[in-house]
């Protein structure tokens, strides 16, 4: 006998940007109904929209910086699993100019990021201060909402330099004459001698639902594998 697949309905969230930009192909499947189960997808422009939505079971899985899931781990005493890590280092220090050659070039410097108080900031302020830049004196670090925000200051003459992550690198260097990549910040994580990658964007699900509906996830996740090998 074989086992009929029932398909299971989801309610999937993701924020726009690097965690996100794996499940633009499975979105698109789901819409011309060619999905094993039933997505209704959310997209999201900052982290702090995920997160209600999340704790209060209106989405069952979402895609989110590591950081924001272990916040939810804790909020919700636990039940949360973490399915799949889906994003490493895309941070890039970028400038209009060729001063910066180094970290130590940024002394002294604006630098303009997103990701106030998540992973953004976290690894640029470790990255300074362990190549002896106090993040709160030597440099002066701007925050703006989106990443969209942080290539129109790019695009203008607001800001000189910028931690951008990929796809908006590209984007912004396609759109801002005389920008370039100066910085990988993943390069220089290595160099520091740290250990591991910097994961900075991960999927995860409820551990209830799991646990009622492994064999939809497991589905889900083979989906997604699918929609990110045909987004790369």
């Amino acid at each position: 006998t074989t086992e009929t697949y029932e398909s299971v309905k989801m309610n999937i969230g993701c924020i726009s940007g690097p965690t996100g930009i794996g499940m633009a192909y499975l979105m698109g499947q789901s819409d011309e109904k060619k999905t094993a189960n039933e997505y209704t997808f959310s997209v999201a422009t900052s982290p702090d929209e995920i997160v209600s939505r999340f704790a209060n079971g209106e989405m069952n899985i979402a895609s989110v910086p590591t950081n924001l899931a272990a916040k939810l781990y804790a909020k919700l005493n636990g039940n949360v699993k973490m399915l799949a890590i889906n994003t490493g280092c895309v941070l890039y220090i970028a400038e209009k100019g060729d001063s910066v050659k180094t970290v130590a070039d940024l002394k002294g410097k604006t630098i303009y990021s997103t990701g106030e108080g998540a992973n953004p900031e976290y690894v640029l302020r470790s990255v300074l201060s362990a190549n002896g830049i106090d993040p709160d004196k030597d440099v002066t670090i701007r925050f703006v909402v989106e990443n969209t925000e942080l290539v129109a200051k790019l695009a203008g003459d607001e800001a000189e330099i910028a931690l951008v992550p990929e796809p908006f690198l590209t984007t912004a260097c396609a759109k801002v004459e005389g920008l370039r990549s100066a910085l990988s910040i993943g390069d220089i994580w290595s160099d520091m001698g740290k250990n591991g990658n910097v994961y900075m964007g991960c999927v995860i699900a409820k551990a209830d639902f799991v646990e009622k509906n492994k064999a939809a996830v497991d589905t889900f996740l083979e989906e997604y594998r699918a929609s990110i090998e045909a987004t790369s």
